[in-house]
């Protein structure tokens, strides 16, 4: 069975308040997709602000519609891959296969660190073989991960449009792992959880992984990840937080459709952007003013 956030919040709230809401929309977030270009029809937002049990979004029909992970999929393969463990840590190299692929930064022998971060379409395809189907069928089962299918080729699966998963599906598989709370050890979701930072700063831990695949005759792009916003706080002398500094996680998953022909913008570098903006807005990442 299929649990949405949504459903799991809306219930849980209705029990502790009638009269105060916990999940927001925000129609005007579509502004950040429709000033490049792109349909806010085929665009949406999710973030699941763990820090007051809300949930904010733009787009509610579409955050609980299914698509292709793409190279998202690659958080999921990754912890497949050092749980069994095919892997037994970040630096296990594969070696490249000899074939020249449009990226030439994937036409090298490289780590799954490595892999992870440029995204190398090779070296996951070649890690899923590794695990094999009855793994990962396993795995995908417990973790109850999307429509939980691999048709067409245990290589293939997460690329051809089997395997499917919402925006809210995404955002609620994000925050298990954050919280070690996924069908993994503590050291395996510690382990992809560090392959996932992307921006590291004073003010805020930015984890993400993006992905671009096909529905139709559109290209679908991905990022979903979570932000930690470093807030500095004086601890009380008997706090078990000595730092003096605490981490507020904020979990979010953004897709959006574009013509496949349509070769106009860099969509790639464009929905970090808009995700940028979108968490500016709401406050979980300083302002320029405020940086």
């Amino acid at each position: 069975m299929r649990y949405s956030l949504f459903i799991l919040l809306s219930s849980a709230l209705f029990i502790a308040s009638c009269k105060e809401s916990r999940i927001h929309d925000h129609p005007q977030w579509g502004n950040y997709f429709e000033e490049y270009g792109i349909d806010s029809a085929k665009a949406c937002f999710i973030m699941r602000d763990n820090n007051h049990e809300a949930i904010d979004y733009f787009n509610k029909e579409r955050c609980l519609e299914r698509f292709t992970p793409a190279s998202t999929f690659k958080i999921f393969n990754s912890l497949v891959a050092l749980e069994i463990p095919k892997v037994p840590d970040e630096s296990f190299v594969i070696m490249w296969d000899s074939v020249e692929r449009w990226n030439p930064a994937w036409n090298k022998d490289m780590s799954m660190r490595e892999a992870f971060k440029v995204s190398n379409l090779g070296y996951y395809q070649e890690l899923a073989r590794r695990i094999g189907p009855d793994y990962m069928q396993h795995y995908l089962d417990t973790a109850n991960y999307g429509n939980k299918s691999i048709g067409g080729g245990i290589d293939q699966f997460w690329i051809n449009d089997s395997l499917k998963i919402s925006a809210d599906e995404q955002v609620g598989f994000l925050k298990r792992m954050y919280f070690k709370q996924l069908p993994f050890t503590e050291r395996t979701q510690r382990i992809v959880h560090s392959m996932m930072l992307q921006e590291d700063t004073d003010d805020y831990k930015l984890y993400y992984k993006t992905g671009w695949g096909q529905h139709a005759d559109n290209n679908v792009l991905w990022v979903v990840g979570y932000i930690e916003k470093i807030v500095p706080i004086k601890e009380h002398e008997n706090s078990m937080n000595k730092s003096d500094v605490r981490m507020y996680p904020y979990f979010f998953a953004l897709n959006f459709e574009v013509p496949e022909s349509d070769k106009s913008q860099q969509w790639a570098t464009i929905r970090i952007d808009i995700l940028k903006k979108l968490l500016k807005d709401f406050g979980a990442m300083p302002t320029d003013k405020e940086s």
